[in-house]
């Protein structure tokens, strides 16, 4: 963290602010709808203890859906200026490594009084949307509320009981009627999938692999894969973005964008797709490289997580920038189809939610814009380098996880793909497990997306270190 220019501990100020903070409340004149008795839950990792948001649905007449997504109210606490709020501005974001979590904001607030946490009351920002049958979007509104989750859920026990793969999760069977709003939910959120997919949205699988601790030991790699309940959070996540971006704009506010412009590399992922039979155009078409990569998801799908991950390594990184009612071309995300995208559902967790979420209220509650462009150009150029230092922190953490893991292994051989190959090296990704690392001999002649055969020669467990060479 030291290395990376973040901060692992909390300033004595900062510590000092937190013995004094208190649950907050709505202040008199401020209006605030009390939602409590709506059917919210949270759904979110295993081991999630910040939590950021609750959601539920509501059926209208016709196919459309009313959903609600509530965010928690973190500006209530962790005011612009203080020193808590340094704290967040300086690293902008929570680092999650194998072995520890490097909270953005102290546990008392990101695990407690800011969480929207199981059968506590909670301000929050609510945002409504009215979903068509055809997944479109057809109203929206955002406003403040009171809500209360009724139900603290995990990604994979909800996803096997939408699957039909496991039983019901004790805590739905216990709330009256959420058994029928999660599978509302779970129809909403495949519709709006369908309707961005249409409009060019890519569809992307990687294998993520998180070490598994048996006490200090490091046991294996565990693989977490995308389900049906994390495209619920997904697709109400990525709409509630673009109308919170869309709000501001049209009160005239400026406001921070997540963008991922166009493809970096766009010219080898045309050469990927050629050696896969498909020609894409010579200029960037995200309809066109969904049509590739859903055409190959149907016809190699054990394949296709490392073809996605070459994609994404292509397309290089996202980025924060300032955004001005006035600008007529915003940049958009390419990866997502979608031209107007913020990040404001994780303040708990990301500063760039937490200005959201300032600019908003104020938008709201008609006062003045409590940030001008130039801070926003300021703060997004940081932001952005922050969360790359972030990356680094976590990657060497899980490289040195792996390091460990594959120590007793050198000489092995395995099939891997190339996900990297520039003037500061070339990175091999083994097919299994699916460990990164260093491809130090062998590597000419070779491009991201490139399938080799590669031997461990050497590792690093205290720097991360895993090289290889390539083998016939």
């Amino acid at each position: 963290m030291l290395e990376k220019g973040l901060l692992p501990d909390f300033s004595v100020e900062a510590l000092a602010e937190l013995a004094r903070v208190q649950a907050p409340a709505a202040r008199d004149g401020e209006q605030v709808l009390d939602l409590r008795d709506f059917l919210w839950a949270s759904i979110d990792n295993d081991d999630s203890l910040d939590l950021d948001q609750l959601t539920v649905a509501e059926a209208m007449p016709g196919d459309r859906v009313k959903i609600f997504v509530a965010v928690a109210d973190v500006d209530s606490i962790v005011k612009d200026g203080s020193a808590i709020d340094d704290h967040a501005r300086h690293n902008t974001t929570s680092v999650y490594t194998a072995a520890m979590i490097f909270p953005m904001l102290p546990e008392k607030l990101s695990n407690n009084l800011t969480s929207l946490n199981f059968n506590e009351d909670r301000l929050s920002m609510v945002v409504e949307m009215v979903i068509g049958g055809d997944g479109s979007l057809q109203d929206s509104d955002i406003h403040r509320a009171l809500v209360r989750n009724h139900a603290k859920l995990a990604y994979n026990g909800v996803a096997a009981w939408l699957e039909g793969t496991g039983s019901e999760p004790e805590a739905i069977a216990a709330v009256n009627g959420l058994d029928e709003n999660l599978r509302m939910q779970d129809r909403a959120a495949q519709s709006m999938k369908k309707f961005r997919h249409v409009l060019g949205a890519l569809s992307f699988e990687t294998i993520e692999a998180k070490p598994i601790f048996d006490g200090n030991e490091i046991r294996e790699l565990e693989v977490e894969k995308r389900n049906r309940a994390k495209e619920i959070i997904e697709e109400f996540m990525i709409a509630a973005n673009g109308v919170t971006a869309r709000y501001l704009s049209s009160r005239k506010f400026p406001s921070l964008r997540r963008v991922v412009r166009t493809p970096k590399r766009w010219e080898r992922i045309v050469e990927i797709a050629k050696e896969h039979g498909f020609k894409l155009p010579s200029h960037p078409d995200s309809r066109a490289l969904e049509d590739f990569l859903m055409g190959e998801k149907t016809a190699d799908p054990i394949g296709f997580p490392d073809l996605s991950l070459s994609i994404i390594k292509l397309m290089g990184a996202g980025e924060y920038i300032a955004d001005s009612p006035g600008d007529t071309a915003p940049s958009g995300h390419f990866g997502l189809a979608v031209r107007d995208y913020t990040h404001s559902t994780a303040p708990n967790r990301r500063y760039p939610d937490l200005i959201t979420q300032r600019l908003l209220k104020a938008a709201i509650a008609q006062r003045p814009v409590p940030y001008e462009k130039e801070d926003l150009e300021a703060i997004g150029k940081h932001c952005t380098e922050e969360e790359n230092a972030a990356n680094k922190v976590e990657r060497q953490v899980e490289k040195s996880a792996a390091a460990i893991l594959l120590e007793s292994r050198i000489g092995d051989r395995f099939d891997g793909i190339v996900t990297g190959a520039g003037p500061k090296g070339t990175w091999v990704r083994l097919l299994h497990p699916p460990i990164e690392g260093k491809l130090v001999h062998g590597f000419e002649d070779t491009d991201v997306g490139d399938r080799i055969r590669a031997q461990l020669i050497h590792t690093d467990v205290e720097r991360g270190f895993i090289d290889f060479r390539r083998v016939e």
